[in-house]
């Protein structure tokens, strides 16, 4: 995604979560190299489900080399014809690709002023894109900081309906091992995120 980034003032708790939302993003956009690696590795947890699964992924990033997880990342989502997940919002909602899920998104992109960045080649509702945009909303790098009203409304519209399901089936895929703690940490902070936006009025 392409926008003008602004340096704003933000509550250290949103710093936080775009911050988290912009891991998960990196992690799901490509295979991490050996610096992202290390970064995953220095991470640590509290006793939370969030924290336990993000501590899980420091100890497997320790263990795992750039070769092994660029096999694992490949074998998830590219694969020979097609990888064992499939990240995109418009296949999770209706068992399908590029279906309405993505043209309303689009709509929504372009009333935001987001565009897709031109050396970028997936369709933009893929769960890479999802956690970017959600950060960069938090953080104002589309314009303005978005108010807690406009990220529920963009969270609740696109990304909460299946971003869970998506993350709990990365958990569990059969060719996940760094990416099983991804899934896992994936999984808890959109459950945090679905309550905590449940929790604010409109």
């Amino acid at each position: 995604m392409t926008a003008t980034a602004q340096t704003l003032q933000i509550a250290e708790e949103d710093k936080l979560r775009a911050d988290l939302y912009d891991f998960l993003g990196v992690l799901l956009a490509g295979p991490p190299n050996g610096a992202l690696l290390k970064q995953a590795a220095s991470l640590s947890g509290d006793e939370s489900e969030l924290g336990q699964a993000i501590g899980a992924l420091s100890r497997i990033a320790k263990v795992t080399s750039a070769r092994a997880v660029e096999s694992e990342f490949n074998a998830l989502f590219i694969g020979l014809g097609r990888g064992e997940l499939l990240p995109y919002a418009s296949y999770y909602l209706t068992g399908f690709l590029n279906e309405k899920p993505l043209a309303t998104l689009r709509g929504d992109m372009a009333a935001l002023q987001i565009t897709r960045a031109p050396n970028v080649y997936e369709p933009e509702d893929n769960i890479a894109s999802m956690m970017e945009i959600m950060a960069g909303l938090i953080t104002g790098r589309f314009g303005d900081p978005a108010p807690i009203a406009k990220q529920k409304e963009f969270y609740n519209k696109h990304i909460g309906l299946w971003a869970g399901h998506f993350f709990a089936d990365l958990e569990a895929a059969k060719n996940s091992v760094l990416y099983a703690a991804v899934g896992a940490t994936g999984k808890a902070f959109m459950a945090i995120e679905s309550e905590a936006f449940r929790m604010t009025s409109d």
